[in-house]
């Protein structure tokens, strides 16, 4: 069995549903994974704003209009008149119930409940489209099967017995329609994966049944060699290991979220990237095989923050690193990079949640310095420490304020940590030496 993953982009319009449906239209058992159609989630989360802010006849107009938009959605998607009327019930009895979240107290749970819902939107009507065109689907309601831990992390063994029992209890189909990035959490309360969850939710679910492999299917040709938002002329890469795709996802590759590849390496599974509007293309296959060694892609992740710490009492004292690490994990944030001095400790996070409760415990015992608007430039292949050409990255970037570099903490990555006003100027100075051959920077 495969397992398919569409994203918003790729159910975001009648159009691009009915090309969904003929990608898979093809022999043999799936799970096809849906995102919400694109903005739906971003509109809910609004809804939830105003909600929050007590803002109800704001939060009842968007309610309203998102209806709208899923009537003439359901018009245009429908025909058959016994689905139609179907579908047009499930739709309203959705949005009744959103309305009915208006004037509930605002809390987490009554915030995960609304953004679950356009997950459930895209699946049941994709699933009456392809009943409606002779294509034997049903619908596996996530909510039954995917669940996660007290750790937030899944719960396989529930969600492998769980799955299998549904499957086994659902009148047999061809393609079985699930939601992705929702889930249950350990009290049985609805929570999500969070943002970009659905790939994750495919990996989980191709473990769970041991699929033949598992394909995210999104708007662009696999990973690239650089981020094309920035740079100009990249290209797919063919294959990636594990390792590097999951280095790549993490440090700012937008195609993949960053949990995706860890259910289905432990199992060796394949993971295959492809393009909804482009499905003959290769994509990106992604395995435990390695394939060449250097520098293969380049990615760029914004939003860091750089904090110094720095204490004469750090020389020669064994705890000093363990009471910083204590203060990072009381607050549960996570580090991106770490280098050290004699004096001083310099580490990067991405979530400034808790930022001033930190800085004011460091300050116990040490003096902290403070650095927003920071870019971490990841650079990704196998072995590439190694590599004969890596040692030309500096002499390439020296007219960039390269602030910390993270260098032999991995085979496979060396980190840049740079000013984001500089991350343009980076990423297209090594592209024009990794990729096109060119010797930039060197006099």
């Amino acid at each position: 069995m495969l397992v398919y993953k569409f994203g918003g982009t790729s159910v975001g319009t009648v159009i691009n549903m009915n090309h969904v449906k003929d990608i898979i239209n093809s022999e043999g058992k799936k799970i096809v994974v849906l995102s919400a159609m694109s903005g739906t989630t971003n509109a809910l989360v609004e809804i939830s704003e105003l909600i929050k802010a007590k803002e109800f006849s704001q939060a009842k107009k968007h309610i309203n209009q998102l209806h709208q938009d899923y009537k003439s959605t359901v018009n245009d998607l429908i025909s058959d008149k016994n689905l139609h009327n179907e579908v047009t019930a499930y739709v309203n009895s959705i949005f009744e119930s959103l309305l009915g979240c208006v004037n509930q107290n605002y809390s987490n749970s009554l915030y995960n409940s609304i953004v679950a819902n356009g997950e459930l939107l895209s699946t049941f009507m994709f699933s009456r489209l392809l009943q409606q065109e002779g294509l034997k689907a049903s619908l596996l309601p996530a909510l039954e099967f995917m669940r996660i831990d007290r750790t937030n992390e899944p719960d396989n063994f529930y969600i492998k017995q769980n799955l299998e029992r549904l499957i086994a209890q659902t009148p047999e189909a061809d393609i079985y329609i699930t939601q992705g990035f929702i889930c249950l959490d350990a009290e049985g309360q609805i929570t999500n994966l969070q943002r970009g969850g659905s790939d994750y939710t495919a990996t989980i679910i191709g473990a769970a049944i041991e699929a033949e492999e598992v394909q995210i299917w999104t708007d662009i040709d696999g990973f690239h060699n650089n981020d094309p938002r920035y740079v100009n002329d990249t290209t797919a890469l063919s294959h990636l290991s594990y390792d590097e795709a999951a280095e790549l996802a993490y440090f700012g590759a937008k195609i993949l979220h960053p949990q995706t590849v860890m259910p289905v390496r432990s199992v060796d599974i394949p993971l295959r990237l492809k393009n909804t509007m482009a499905p003959n293309a290769h994509g990106t296959l992604i395995t435990n095989q390695v394939h060449g060694e250097g520098i293969k892609a380049i990615a760029a992740k914004d939003g860091i923050t750089a904090i110094k710490i720095k204490s004469v009492r750090m020389l020669l004292a064994h705890g000093f690193l363990k009471k910083v690490f204590e203060v990072f994990e009381k607050y549960e944030t996570s580090i991106d990079m770490i280098t050290t001095s004699e004096i001083a400790v310099s580490l990067t996070i991405d979530d400034t949640t808790h930022l001033d409760a930190i800085t004011e415990e460091l300050e116990k015992f040490a003096t902290v310095e403070i650095d927003d608007y920071m870019s971490i430039v990841c650079l990704v292949g196998h072995h590439i420490i190694y590599h004969p050409d890596t040692p030309e990255l500096f002499q390439v970037l020296q007219d960039v304020n390269v602030r910390m570099i993270a260098y032999g903490g991995s085979n496979n990555n060396i980190s840049l940590l740079v000013n984001t006003s500089d991350r343009l100027e980076t990423l297209q100075k090594l592209q024009r030496y990794v990729f096109e051959g060119e010797v930039v920077g060197i006099e």
